[in-house]
């Protein structure tokens, strides 16, 4: 796959730098290309640095993880988007989003071409992307969206990344149930004091 990394902070360059190594195409798409987060690890993985529309033009996926309160002008920048597909990883954080949205997912579907976008990577802390493995098991991640090949696409590169599985759990109409999700580990990890290194898996019996 051709993926645009857009926000290329602990997020997006563990991700780009895995999903680099697996076989994939990563593009960072960036505004100062002498001075963004994540530089040297993604120079170091030789992954291409260009401008964002640059970025999302040559790529079949974007993966946007920027601050959320960015999300409107972020999704306004990419350009046109027509038929690719977008992955969204922000979570509102202390009331700190787009103006009038009560997710940011809502916040790109709005203001970008594509229909074809889905909310992952979101659920947990950025340590789980580095290392997603507990006692020799992967943890899982989930996924939302009207998009079957959109999360066709999350899964795989969920997987990719060392996830387990990565599970939907419905259509657009559960993207801020995704987003509540992220404040229950959040919760869990700073506010009841478990720390960062927790993570989820459902379990079949």
């Amino acid at each position: 796959m051709k993926i645009a990394i857009i926000g290329t902070g602990n997020i997006g360059g563990t991700l780009g730098s895995k999903w680099s190594k697996k076989g994939h195409t990563v593009i960072a798409g960036v505004r100062d290309a002498n001075n963004f987060k994540g530089k040297k690890v993604l120079e170091e993985d030789q992954i291409l640095i260009t401008s964002i529309q640059e970025a999302v033009q040559e790529a079949e996926i974007i993966f946007v993880s920027t601050p959320a309160s960015a999300a409107v002008e972020v999704a306004k920048s990419l350009g046109d988007t027509t038929g690719k597909i977008i992955i969204d990883a922000m979570n509102i954080v202390m009331g700190r989003g787009p103006e009038n949205f009560t997710n940011t997912t809502d916040a790109i579907l709005s203001n970008t071409q594509s229909r074809d976008i889905v909310k992952c990577f979101n659920t947990t802390g950025f340590n789980n992307m580095q290392n997603p493995i507990y006692n020799s098991e992967a943890i899982d991640l989930f996924v939302a969206g009207d998009s079957e090949r959109g999360k066709e696409a999350a899964i795989q590169l969920a997987k990719d990344a060392g996830f387990a599985e990565c599970y939907s759990i419905g259509g657009n109409d559960k993207f801020e149930l995704m987003e509540q999700f992220a404040w229950f580990w959040i919760n869990l990890a700073m506010f009841q004091g478990l720390g960062r290194e927790i993570g989820f898996k459902l379990l079949k019996r």
